[in-house]
Formats: structure tokens, sequence, C-alpha cells
């Protein structure tokens, strides 16, 4: 079994997500929306002081790259950057929202269903081709996604706002090229921190006096933040949006394994179907990758 680079930074970016609760755990006395400005801002400061003294060459030969692009590349990118930015940033509110006034159910069901969002808009928006192996993993993570919301049906609705987002988002950044990787993602970080800053004063708590508050957020900023999406833009470069979508279920099974055998939550029947059936599918739909065969395309 042969993995590319892309390949292997799409799966480590989604395991490293997996392990997110377990950095947000020392956090559930602070409010989540100051979780979200705080990593946020953090993010930002991090990346600008990264790009203009750490790694001033590269911005600047990719300064003289985007002067010489043609005015059509030109806009394309800056629309599709800043299109990055306030996707993320409506990801990122509308999962605490969901999590704070809907249910934790809810939210976690959200990256369940973008996987299929993901492979299905990247299937008619960027036509990217599925063989009827990934067609068949894509209808069981449906199956799954079906176990997991009997007698939650409302929460379904509030799931797709959050899925829709971060699908979009994948599929955007797939026809964002041109640029470095690292680069791009400082720029829509930076204008996702300008869109939260005004909300700041209003929604914000007191200020954090623990220092273990800025440790854990730096720890969340630099290890689930910039690291993972610089990874899922860098895995873009040469993984299709299709791939990365299912990929992301790597993300709630992990979180699974972890309420179950380290916070031994407890579950259900449904539960266990459902995400044997989403490991299935993660299987299913990377077999190539897995046995090494070559696959027949459906053109659809």
């Amino acid at each position: 079994m042969k993995f590319s680079k892309y390949y292997l930074s799409a799966i480590v970016s989604f395991i490293i997500w997996g392990f997110f609760s377990l950095a947000l755990k020392p956090l559930r006395g602070y409010a989540s929306l100051d979780i979200l400005f705080y990593r946020v801002f953090l993010c930002a400061v991090i990346m600008v002081i990264i790009s203009l003294f750490i790694r001033i060459r590269v911005l600047k030969e990719n300064i003289r790259l985007f002067t010489k692009m043609p005015g059509e590349q030109k806009k394309q990118m800056i629309g599709l950057t800043f299109l990055g930015g306030f996707l993320l940033t409506a990801n990122w509110f509308f999962f605490i929202y969901v999590m704070n006034h809907i249910s934790v159910k809810a939210a976690s069901f959200a990256y369940l269903v973008c996987p299929i969002l993901t492979t299905v808009i990247a299937y008619f928006v960027l036509n990217e081709k599925l063989s009827k192996w990934q067609w068949g993993a894509v209808v069981l993570s449906g199956i799954s996604c079906l176990l997991l919301s009997f007698n939650n049906i409302a929460d379904v609705a509030y799931s797709m706002i959050v899925a829709v987002s971060y699908a979009i988002y994948l599929v955007s950044q797939r026809k964002n090229a041109g640029l470095d990787k690292f680069l791009i993602l400082t720029v829509q970080i930076l204008f996702a921190s300008l869109i939260l800053l005004p909300f700041y004063p209003s929604f914000s708590e007191s200020l954090p006096t623990e220092a273990t508050f800025y440790w854990v957020i730096l720890l969340i900023a630099v290890v689930f933040t910039i690291t993972p999406l610089y990874m899922n833009l860098y895995a873009l470069q040469g993984v299709n949006s299709s791939t990365m979508g299912i990929m992301l279920y790597l993300n709630p099974l992990l979180n699974f394994l972890i309420a179950l055998l380290y916070f031994h939550e407890p579950i259900n029947g449904f539960q266990i179907v459902a995400y044997s059936l989403i490991l299935i599918s993660i299987l299913v739909f990377n077999e190539r990758h897995i046995f090494g065969r070559r696959r027949a395309v459906v053109t659809g």
C-alpha cells in the first residue's frame, strides 16, 4: 500500500482533529465564544509573525508571483481566499452555536454529514468522478447517518448548516491554487479574526486570568488549528475533494473511540452499527490505495 505525501497529509490532519476533545476538556469552564475568539486571534498573530519574520522570502516570492498573474486569476484567487476565511468563521461560529443552544449530538452529527455533502458537491461542482466502489461507500455513509439521526430529525437541519459550510470550504479551496498554502491560510485566518473582532467587546466574558487557559489556547491554535488546516490545504494539491471529504470521517471515528474508551460515555446498538459502517465506508472508498487495484470510474 503506497500513500502519496498529499494523501498522508490528509490522513494525519483528520487524526489530529480526532483528539481535539482532549484539548477542549480542560477549558470546559470557559464560554465557547471566548475559546473561539482567543483561538482565532492567537492563530492570526502567530501566522502573521511567521509570514513576516520567518518566511519572509516565501512572502516576497508569492507577492511577485501574484503581481504577474493574469487579472482573472487574481480575482479568482482573492475571491476564493476570502470566501475560505468567511466559511471557516461561519463553520466555527455555527458549530459553537449548535453545541451551546441545540445539542452536542447535533454538533457532532454535522461532521458525519459533511463528508457526504463534500463528495456530492465535488461531483457536481468540480466534476470529480467516482468509481462504483466509492459511490457504494457514499451510500454506506448515508445509511450510517440515518441510523444516528433516528429520534433526532430536528437536529439534522441544524447539523446541515455546520456541515455545508465546511464542505463548501473544502471544495472551494481545491480550486484555490497558485500561491503558498500557508500564506493563503494566513490571509484566511487574519480575515476571520477581523470578522470576529467587532463582536469581541459585546460577547466576550471577563479577561481570563489563569495561565492554563492561555497555554491550552496556544496548544489548540498551533496543534489543532494551524497545523491540520495547513495540512488540509496542502493535501488538496494532490487529493481530490471527494477523498478529503470521506477521510474527514476519521475525525468523528476517533471522537467516538475516545468518548467510549477514555471518557466512558454510554453507547447503544445503533451507534455501534453506524460507526462500524463509517469505518467500512472509509476502507471501501479508498480500496484502490489499500489494495493497489485499478478502478473503473463512473462518469455519470
